[in-house]
């Protein structure tokens, strides 16, 4: 198997990732994603479409992720990872898909608006 390339994104955030066989090594921005994330939630949202598919230690993975937050870049690697492993056997899309892994998260941050506070800050009303 040579290595499968794919892209995930979320928000603003932009995951490229790198799969290929090997003994579970996961490396984000050149750096352990257990350093690069450092609370459990975010390192099980890295982790899940793995353990679902029972993939935890047949692949090494490494991410290349900008933009956004940490949340969003997790989700995105997230997504990358899902798509990669449907390419690579097609079956696991059954497991994952349920989960709503394969889908894209579309919801983005509304723009500030003209003469406003915020995005969805009403107008000053006025009965005359």
């Amino acid at each position: 198997m040579d290595i499968v390339h794919k892209i995930g994104r979320r928000k603003t955030a932009v995951a490229r990732i790198y799969l290929s066989e090997g003994k579970g090594n996961i490396t984000v921005n050149k750096k352990d994603y257990k350093s690069y994330f450092t609370t459990g939630t975010l390192q099980y949202k890295v982790q899940q479409p793995l353990m679902l598919t029972e993939n935890l230690e047949s692949y090494d993975i490494k991410v290349n992720v900008y933009g956004g937050g940490v949340t969003g870049q997790a989700e995105a690697i997230r997504l990358a990872i899902t798509r990669a492993l449907v390419s690579i056997n097609e079956e696991h899309r059954a497991i994952l898909k349920p989960e709503g892994l394969l889908t894209r998260d579309p919801r983005m941050v509304e723009r500030k608006k003209f003469g406003q506070k915020k995005a969805r800050k009403k107008f000053q009303f006025s009965k005359r």
